[in-house]
């Protein structure tokens, strides 16, 4: 059974820090890119961050000098650290996990709301 679960979303005031973890379970961790995706009801959802099996990492305009992705695969997690917030900042942060090989593999987490507001 496949599991990503985020936390550590939650209230924080402009130019505030959080930082968002997504535990995997059920799947081999290490084989697959990790990303972070937003979204706001009403609009579609929004990539923010990728990095690959191998480490290498990608970040939306909006957020690129703000955000950092890591992972961590010895504890099958992968993280956001989300510096400088800012209001437009504010949606529910998805945690996505892909595998391409013989077909698309890919599974998502429930997220974790970020809100940015004094």
């Amino acid at each position: 059974q496949v599991h990503l679960v985020e936390s550590g979303g939650g209230l924080v005031q402009p130019g505030g820090s959080l930082r968002l973890s997504c535990a995997a379970s059920g799947f081999t961790f290490s084989t697959y890119a990790m990303s972070w995706h937003r979204q706001v009801p009403g609009k579609e959802r929004e990539w923010v961050a990728i990095i690959s099996a191998g480490g290498i990492t990608s970040y939306a305009n909006s957020v690129k000098g703000r955000f950092t992705i890591s992972r961590d695969n010895a504890k099958n997690t992968v993280y956001l650290q989300l510096n400088s917030l800012k209001p437009e900042d504010t949606a529910m942060y998805y945690c996505h996990a892909t595998r391409v090989d013989v077909k698309l593999y890919d599974y998502w987490g429930q997220g974790t709301q970020v809100t940015v507001s004094s």
